[in-house]
């Protein structure tokens, strides 16, 4: 049963929440869940599907997830659920959602923030309200018309200076062209006597050219520093505003983190500062400590309630930029949360980072094709291309075991871990120099075959929707026309079965998940790979699979194709 409550008031039983149905069957996790890639727990799911049924019936609060039909504002959210244990031996589970929910960070059941920046105690919105000032007068100045025209007077005043440098260039050049026709018939038909004066006059000449171009130059760098000073002292003025905003900011968003403070299993306590100050990065992103994962177990370790696991999921329509399907489980993101939770989980039993563990063991690479300059070899699926961050087995290495005088640099391009199929290596310097121009030119030709989960209407097409990678979440990618490189696909249909369909891809470019997310994104084909455990439903593999290579052979330019079918 969810209670209302006063957002003051909060306490372990206010949030806490029973199971509504016996869970005597269900064994409890032996460890922790590990956040950054897992499966649910059993006990997490029933938790999920109780709240998932709470989001659907409650009227207490208005919030537009983009389920009904209205999505032009809608914003979907992530929510967690954690199982934990009380003192008394009670299990039942903690919720909380991302950020803000119905414009609040405290809602009936939900645990609160970790510090609410929000509250009219807060100095945030204090300070928050002076930066909003500051941006007022820089919108004021920058729509000041008086700036547009200086700006204009500048462009127009650089212009015309060289404009009329340019044509007075070109006056000197013809006069000189000139005066050495008549110094060539003056020398040829006179005296050098009677030739002198002509000669010198022809000489003053060419001086007085220069000179008018001196100052001519003169003038116009004294019409163009004019308007550009003008300019200047609006635009010093911007700036000046600006650079108070960004020490204002930088100063809030620090004393703002100091007030973020996460316990831990041996009750110890750190501000975000303090926790980021080791991380990669040490300044955290803008958001850290809001995610549902670290406010849940901050909760359950201020109330003496022992974790047991955990488990989030989206709810409404997905963002613009990013892959989310409702109801669907993830994993906790890496850049605000994995700092936060290496904090907070410190020596708790933890399941086993399956990340750690080589995919590769007890699999061969099939060579399709040996010369001298080259390898075509079948990657098997879930196998590194070059090593990783923790995970040495690659193909980069299995090769370099097999071939150990190759003097190329193998590797030319990658697949991604999950995708199986056709990768072209380069045995030596000549054959890799080659290759890579042919990449670059986009001479070799690659088709993909994959499953998709649906039924696709059309029978073709092309996908055009720029990429870049997720700062807040590696190595997820996301859809972005801002600042994305061009990322375009062209697909097939070969066959329809059993709510999946078969598809040929083909890349006219190589960005990183490129074909996963032009499948599985809202503007693309909006049905994620079979199997797809960052942008779809983990399965028994990534059904993705590089069938067919076409390149010409780099040494003697045979054109060569290779075709190795997909085993799903």
């Amino acid at each position: 049963m969810f209670i209302t409550v006063d957002k003051n008031m909060h306490s372990q039983e206010t949030c806490f929440t029973s199971f509504q149905a016996s869970i005597d069957e269900y064994a409890l996790p032996e460890r922790f869940t590990f956040p950054f890639y897992y499966e649910p727990h059993p006990l997490c799911l029933l938790a999920a599907n109780e709240l998932q049924y709470y989001l659907e019936t409650q009227t207490e609060w208005q919030h537009n997830f983009g389920l009904t039909g209205d999505t032009d504002s809608a914003v979907g959210k992530m929510f967690g659920v954690l199982l934990v244990q009380k003192k008394t031996g009670e299990v039942g589970y903690l919720a909380a959602y991302s950020g803000k929910v119905a414009d609040s960070n405290h809602l009936a059941h939900f645990v609160p923030p970790v510090y609410d920046m929000l509250s009219q105690e807060s100095f945030f919105l204090s300070e928050q309200d002076e930066i909003n000032v500051i941006n007022q007068n820089i919108k004021k100045l920058q729509a000041n018309p008086k700036l547009a025209v200086l700006k204009k007077a500048v462009i127009v005043a650089t212009d015309s200076a060289a404009d009329q440098i340019e044509a007075h260039r070109q006056k000197m050049i013809e006069g000189r062209k000139k005066r050495k026709e008549q110094r060539a018939h003056i020398e040829s038909t006179m005296t050098p006597d009677e030739a002198k004066p002509h000669l010198i006059q022809l000489s003053r000449e060419s001086v007085q050219d220069k000179n008018q171009l001196r100052d001519l130059k003169v003038h116009w760098d004294e019409q163009v520093n004019d308007a550009e000073q003008q300019l200047q002292v609006l635009a010093n003025e911007i700036e000046n505003l600006k650079n108070t905003r960004k020490t204002l900011s930088s100063r809030l968003q620090k004393k703002l983190f100091d007030q973020y403070r996460f316990l831990n299993t041996h009750g110890d306590e750190k501000n975000l500062n303090d926790i980021f100050n080791s991380a990669t990065h040490p300044v955290p992103p803008a958001g850290s400590g809001e995610c549902a994962a670290p406010k849940l177990l901050q909760y359950a370790f201020k109330w003496g309630m022992k974790p047991l696991a955990l488990a989030e999921f989206w709810w409404g329509v997905a963002p613009k930029s990013e892959i989310r399907q409702h109801k669907k489980f993830y994993a906790a993101c890496q850049s605000k949360c994995e700092p936060i939770l290496g904090h907070m989980l410190q020596d708790l039993p933890m399941d086993e980072n399956p990340l750690l563990i080589n995919p590769a063991e007890g699999k061969d690479i099939d060579i399709i094709h040996q010369d001298d300059d080259i390898l075509i070899i079948n990657k098997p699926a879930d196998f590194l291309s070059v090593p990783g961050k923790n995970i040495e087995d690659s193909v980069y290495l299995r090769v370099k075991q097999r071939f150990p005088d190759a003097t190329g640099p193998l590797i030319v391009h990658r697949l991604d871990m999950a995708t199986s199929g056709l990768m072209v290596i380069a045995l030596t310097p000549r054959a890799n120099k080659s290759l890579q121009k042919q990449f670059i030119t986009r001479a070799i030709q690659k088709r993909y075959v994959a499953m998709l989960s649906g039924t696709l209407q059309d029978e073709e097409g092309m996908i055009n929707l720029p990429m870049r990678g997720d700062p807040d979440d590696r190595p997820r990618q996301l859809v972005c026309h801002e600042h994305g490189k061009p990322a375009e696909t062209t697909w097939q249909v070969i066959e329809k079965k059993d709510n999946t369909t078969k598809v040929y891809l083909y890349p006219k470019t190589g960005r990183t998940h490129q074909l996963r997310v032009h499948c599985a994104h809202h503007q693309g084909l909006k049905m994620p790979i079979v199997g797809d455990d960052l942008y779809g439903l983990k399965s028994d593999r990534l059904h993705l699979h590089a069938e067919q290579l076409s390149l010409s052979h780099p040494i003697t330019k045979e054109q060569m194709t290779f075709q190795v079918d997909a085993e799903f």
